[in-house]
């Protein structure tokens, strides 16, 4: 099995802009999709942004205009582009591959990465 890797978090003020790493070593390969999600303490975890194996990307209306999904190829590597943050965007980001039963299977999730916005 595959260990998810997020980074790229940090503490940052309102307006401020940060970018997510999440390296899935062969998810590419495997032609999987890529979700982000959040989890602010004490709520439920919520879908964030997706990329498709073939580029498609998808936003939750919470973020969209100012977040961009992409993937590096080369690297196994999708990011997340957070620009304009919000002390609501506050959360533990976490990746997961979807996909075939193999995109589900093999990856698991990894540790997350916290994101803090505040003045």
């Amino acid at each position: 099995q595959v260990q998810l890797v997020e980074s790229g978090g940090g503490s940052v003020q309102p307006g401020g802009s940060l970018r997510l790493s999440c390296t899935a070593p062969g998810f590419t390969s495997d032609s999987c999709a890529i979700h982000w999600y959040r989890q602010a303490a004490g709520k439920q975890r919520d879908w964030v942004s997706s990329v498709s194996a073939d580029g498609r990307t998808t936003y939750a209306d919470s973020v969209k205009g100012r977040f961009t999904i992409s993937t590096d190829k080369t690297k196994d590597t999708v990011y997340l582009q957070m620009n304009s943050l919000k002390p609501e965007d506050t959360a533990m980001y976490s990746c997961k591959t979807f996909g075939s039963l193999t995109c589900v299977m093999k990856y698991n999730w990894g540790q997350g990465t916290q994101v803090t916005v505040s003045s």
